[in-house]
């Protein structure tokens, strides 16, 4: 566990540590509490056998770092990173941050910031060279917050529904 800096606006520290299956109920509570995480995500009494095959697929991948936040051992937020080596920019190593998350009421105090701030350093620590993210344009709030934050907006993202 390692704990995040406080940022300007945060009164209350904030914890980073590695998820574990026994956090899948409160990470997908994050995903789904949202108008576009209520239409994708199947979260009921019962845990879809999927996500916990998706789980034990990541947490069996040192390409991928799935993360809880927590404040005083409650989880307020979560992430993914992927580390994907490739070929172009003379092989460098990207970070993709992907399902971030921040529970409602803690938004707008800094934590996101913090969250982020932390999967860069992660990134940079690991060899990453870029750091990317994709974000659904109807998010308007999450892109203002990504630009805020000094990402560039540089490429147009695709996607084919299988």
């Amino acid at each position: 566990m390692s704990t995040v800096a406080r940022g300007k606006d945060v009164t209350t520290a904030l914890t980073a540590r590695k998820a574990t299956q026994v956090d899948l109920p409160a990470i997908l509570g994050l995903l789904v509490d949202d108008r576009l995480g209520k239409t994708r995500e199947a979260v009921d009494s019962t845990l879809h056998k999927d996500y916990l095959s998706a789980f034990q697929q990541i947490e069996h991948d040192n390409n991928q770092l799935l993360v809880v936040f927590e404040i005083e051992n409650s989880i307020i937020g979560c992430l993914q990173i992927s580390f994907i080596p490739g070929l172009s920019r003379q092989g460098m190593l990207r970070g993709q941050i992907e399902g971030v998350r921040v529970s409602r009421n803690y938004r707008g105090a800094g934590y996101g910031q913090q969250m982020l701030q932390w999967a860069i350093d992660t990134c940079r620590s690991r060899g990453c060279g870029l750091v990317q993210l994709t974000s659904d344009k109807t998010r308007l709030d999450a892109l203002r917050f990504y630009d805020a934050l000094g990402f560039e907006r540089s490429h147009e993202g695709l996607k084919l529904h299988l």
